[in-house]
């Protein structure tokens, strides 16, 4: 098997078919043995349906089907678990990740005799303030990840059989697969492309699910957090001891003392600063905790090959 393309899918009827229509037209373009495995990540509509009945039509078609919705990072990581070739692609399943440039990361891969080409997106379709969320979190996650990160690379992308195996050597729960694939090293190359609107239906990754899915990006390759409630708890000692400085000084020199808001301000300044630092902290609890319990990453109902 020379290519595999791992494609999630949730929900996903809407353009299923015209997905697995284009994703085809581009492998056989290509003129290599290729085979698609989509994983369908507990899909409440007839996203399994439509996948069984495409597999009649197309044997190099593999589904692996989830017990539940167990989410786009652990569905990835069942789809690398399920391929067989050489080159594998890995793509989101909106067709906002074009299937023609799947051609260009296979080619781009050859060229450069690396393990991984990123699809970097130099425009978005997505509605403003998606897009400005997105960038954000790229600019911060840029500067603050321990190891260097490519900015707006999403999912998208092509990895040599080395860096598939190195993938799955991974077994956290908390998943940025971004992250993971700049974390296992060997050479990294990127293409540019324009990520376009969404072709149909409803998109999965609404604000909350970005939100924590930038999260569990920070916490995870970032030691930043901690540092931060190290700095701001340096400040406030500074804080406090300029504070007690004052009080002395106002009082050998018979200034009038402050009234009660000034107290007040202190302790909820203060109180809040303690009270962020436990979330943070519980943030961490809870992901030890969930590593802890060693809990498979996603469970799999059946596969049909």
């Amino acid at each position: 098997m020379r290519l595999s393309v791992v494609i999630p899918l949730f929900n996903e009827s809407a353009v299923l078919s015209r997905l697995i229509a284009e994703v085809y037209q581009s492998l056989v373009a290509l003129g290599e043995a290729f085979e698609v495995v989509c994983v369908d990540d507990g899909s409440s509509d007839d996203t399994l349906q439509q996948l069984l009945q495409l597999k009649g039509e197309k044997p190099e078609l593999k589904v692996v089907a989830l017990s539940r919705n167990f989410g786009l990072q652990p569905a990835i990581a069942a789809g690398l678990e399920y391929t067989k070739g050489e080159f594998v692609v890995v793509m989101d399943g909106d067709l906002q990740d074009p299937p023609e440039l799947i051609k260009d990361l296979f080619q781009k891969i050859q060229e450069t005799k690396g393990d991984v080409v990123s699809a970097v997106r130099s425009e978005r379709g997505e509605k403003f303030s998606k897009r400005f969320y997105i960038n954000v979190f790229h600019k911060i996650f840029r500067n603050i990840s321990e190891e260097a990160q490519i900015e707006q690379a999403g999912n998208f992308c092509i990895m040599s059989r080395r860096a598939v195996s190195a993938i799955l050597k991974f077994t956290e729960h908390n998943r940025y697969f971004p992250g993971i694939r700049n974390f296992i090293g060997f050479q990294h190359d990127t293409i540019v492309y324009d990520r376009p609107e969404r072709a149909d239906g409803i998109a999965k990754m609404n604000s909350r699910k970005l939100f924590s899915l930038a999260a569990d990006a920070i916490y995870s390759f970032s030691k930043w957090p901690i540092k931060l409630c190290l700095y701001l708890g340096l400040l406030g000692v500074v804080v406090f001891l300029l504070a007690i400085i004052y009080a002395l000084v106002s009082k050998f020199a018979g200034l009038a003392p402050f009234g009660w808001s000034s107290t007040f301000l202190a302790i909820s300044f203060f109180g809040s600063v303690q009270l962020t630092f436990l979330g943070l902290i519980g943030e961490y609890v809870y992901r030890i905790y969930k590593e802890v319990q060693k809990r498979p990453v996603y469970l799999v109902k059946e596969v049909y090959e």
